[in-house]
């Protein structure tokens, strides 16, 4: 047991015990505890459909110093201008401190009002360190949050734990994805994403270079995408096992073949790599944070870069596909990025458009928008060459 006994506890399936102070919304909530360890950011971070069906602890000792700001705070887009959704998508939050007193132009509430509008319960006190050093050795694992009356009835709270159903079982893409289409922006030049939990960072970032931008469900079949006639195609971002996106990738499949643009990112290089035959396999802590370096393979050059992910492909699984590495992660030489030999697909694990974190990779969105060019205009020539 860590710290003294207080009226909220985050219980692991390993046994260990966290008391601390509750916030938030006062409930019970089960999920995948896991760890990010960037400074900043916590409202687009806890608003990334990535983190559907997962208790999030952040390493920074203070969070909610600069308060939450108003979904109606829209850009240029009329897109909410300080989130990644519309609303909170973490299951719990785990801190250190909860800043009771934010200051910030823009903010509107406190943390702890925002999480208790919306029903998302949090604690505070606890020793995050202690925490992320448990989940580095023993692999992140399923855990229970409790706030409220009951916290202390660690015996209920183990019962409904052991009953809980693992986060790899869980189709949580489901849950995020949009279940009818949604068209931002206008443009002759479209791009189709497939929304496995779609952060608006990527929305806007397409719009900004002149597409109008259509999301589509997760399992939107190959017939059902194309009648938008997209210049391309985005796999985007999502919560939870790849291996069950499987009709995503036949889907992802039928459009790299066909000589669609394809861009995948996070969960999408996942998907994409399914398609071409590639494996992927679960990390023990995975990588989530605003500080994660990766090196770009064709250039030797090194990017830090804004990561939320637990799965990752299987190096060897690429020999024998189409596919090659195009990033590699520094720190454990993990596969971050890759490029069809053939085709113009490619995917990076790591987030190009940020929110939060360093925009030093944006320029992934300009190659693929490159790449929609280049198809159309070879569409062009050979239909001249018909006529």
């Amino acid at each position: 047991m860590f710290g003294p006994k207080k009226d909220a506890l985050l219980l692991l399936e390993d046994g260990s015990i966290f008391f601390g102070q509750g916030f938030g919304a006062e409930v019970d909530v089960v999920g995948e505890v896991v760890f990010n360890t960037g400074m900043v950011g916590y409202p687009e971070s806890m608003t990334d459909p990535s983190y559907a069906g997962q208790i999030l602890s952040f390493t920074y000792p203070l969070i909610g110093n600069y308060g939450v700001p108003l979904y109606g705070d829209r850009d240029e887009y009329g897109l909410p201008r300080f989130f990644e959704s519309d609303s909170i998508k973490v299951m719990g939050l785990v801190v250190q401190e909860a800043c009771a007193t934010p200051s910030h132009w823009a903010s509107k509430m406190t943390l702890s009002k925002w999480m208790e509008s919306e029903g998302v319960p949090g604690i505070e006190g606890v020793d995050t360190r202690a925490l992320v050093a448990k989940l580095r050795e023993s692999g992140v694992m399923m855990g229970i949050l409790a706030n409220g009356t009951e916290s202390q009835d660690t015996v209920r709270l183990a019962e409904l734990l052991s009953r809980a159903a693992s986060y790899s079982s869980q189709n949580f893409v489901k849950d995020v994805s949009v279940s009818k289409p949604i068209v931002h922006g206008e443009s002759e030049d479209r791009i189709a994403i497939l929304d496995c939990g779609t952060k608006y960072g990527i929305v806007r970032n397409l719009l900004r270079r002149g597409f109008q931008v259509v999301r589509l469900p997760y399992d939107s079949s190959y017939a059902s995408v194309m009648k938008y006639d997209p210049a391309g195609v985005v796999v985007c971002n999502g919560p939870g096992d790849p291996q069950m996106l499987s009709d995503t990738a036949r889907c992802v499949r039928s459009l790299v073949d066909s000589d669609v643009p394809v861009l995948g990112i996070c969960l999408g290089e996942q998907v994409v790599g399914m398609a071409q035959g590639a494996e992927t396999f679960k990390l023990k802590y995975g990588h989530r944070g605003q500080n994660k370096p990766c090196i770009d393979l064709t250039t030797g050059r090194g990017y830090v870069t804004s990561q939320n992910h637990g799965y990752a492909l299987a190096e060897k699984s690429l020999k024998g596909t189409e596919l090659m590495p195009w990033f590699i992660n520094a720190d454990d030489r993990t596969v971050e990025g890759v490029l069809h030999a053939t085709k113009a697909c490619m995917a990076v694990q790591f987030h190009p458009e940020a929110t939060p974190g360093p925009f030093d990779t944006t320029f992934v969105f300009d190659r693929f928008a490159e790449a929609t060019k280049r198809i159309h205009q070879r569409g062009e020539e050979i239909r001249s060459v018909r006529v």
